[in-house]
């Protein structure tokens, strides 16, 4: 693994209703940036946020020689297709994602550069002294788990955005033209050497979460069906078990039957039905299954835009005053020169 030079560092965060965080995540990630001995900058992706999100981040990409970056998108998109839109309008040779509740403390930058300036692909992140209510801790664990498992990638903390991806990895992801992504297990296929490091995480000090149960559940999905077929593999193999065990039952009811009359169990009735929930139930789960990922076919063939792009804010640098000399005559560009 060889030292990878580094040029320019982009940080990419996705707002979607964070008018009260705003001021201070701009103020501590310029903070964190400077640190940096390279040049930054900060782009800011409004996933169509309905508070003063968007004026926000417009005003302070407008300041004279500002940094920031301000991607406006027209709705409402989710937070993985809004950080795909400011990869596509970043330059940095590393890409930093962070939140923007500051839960993840944007302090921690400097950490995750010096890590990729070491060669890694992918830095990622696992949050020390986690805030969150239980609620969210353990079923977060049980999804990592199952990430694991699936994917073949031993990561500890597939939820914290807190992210260094290498420039080749970004563009890699961005060739990727399939909606339903998720960002750290699609870079993570892309990647050769991974690192992980401890952060800081703090409790969100405004606002609410974003993810609702419904958009949790979404996630989950997201997880077991966008970058693997194991599900469908599982399923496979438990119905071939289930059959084979509803035979071997069927031989069983049939001896017994035979033994010691039809009386021994109830004449079978409660047996049978017990046979055909089981049974039903494997089906329905099998069914939602395959319409998950029936569903996502549909979407992908498709082709649909993942995100539109309403406007994109840059500070524009002073155009250099041209000097013109005519007859011994120094004059600046935006004199009149009479000949």
């Amino acid at each position: 693994m060889k030292p990878y030079p580094i040029r320019c560092v982009s940080i990419v965060i996705p707002v979607y209703n964070e008018q009260d965080s705003l001021p201070e995540l701009l103020r501590r990630t310029e903070a964190a940036c400077q640190q940096l001995h390279h040049d930054y900058e900060i782009v800011l992706v409004d996933d169509g946020s309905r508070d003063d999100s968007a004026q926000i981040l417009e005003e302070a990409a407008q300041r004279e020689s500002s940094k920031v970056v301000a991607v406006i998108l027209n709705r409402n998109y989710g937070q993985h297709a809004a950080i795909m839109a400011g990869f596509e309008q970043c330059k940095g040779d590393v890409v930093i994602t962070l939140d923007a509740d500051l839960q993840n403390p944007p302090e921690e930058i400097p950490r995750l550069v010096a890590q990729a300036e070491l060669g890694y692909d992918v830095v990622a992140t696992v949050r020390s002294n986690r805030q969150d209510s239980a609620l969210r801790r353990w079923p977060s664990k049980l999804i990592n788990l199952a990430v694991q498992r699936s994917t073949g990638v031993a990561m500890s903390d597939y939820g914290c955005m807190l992210r260094a991806y290498r420039r080749t990895i970004v563009d890699a992801m961005l060739a990727c033209r399939e909606r339903s992504t998720f960002i750290p297990i699609l870079a993570n296929s892309f990647a050769r050497h991974t690192t992980e490091i401890l952060v800081m995480h703090a409790e969100r000090e405004h606002g609410e979460s974003k993810y609702s149960p419904m958009r949790l559940v979404n996630l989950m999905f997201d997880l077991i069906t966008c970058m693997t077929t194991t599900p469908l593999r599982l399923l496979s193999i438990v119905g071939f078990a289930m059959a084979a065990l509803g035979v071997l039952f069927a031989t069983a009811l049939i001896v017994l039957r035979l033994a010691f009359g039809a009386s021994w169990a109830g004449h079978g009735t409660f047996v049978l039905f017990a046979v055909l929930f089981v049974f039903t139930g494997g089906q329905f789960i099998g069914m939602g299954l395959l319409g998950e990922y029936l569903g996502r076919m549909y979407s992908d063939v498709r082709a649909r835009p993942r995100f539109f792009i309403e406007k994109v804010l840059r500070s524009q640098p002073a155009a250099p005053v041209s000097v013109v000399t005519v007859d011994g005559l120094t004059s600046t560009s935006s004199d009149q020169v009479l000949l």
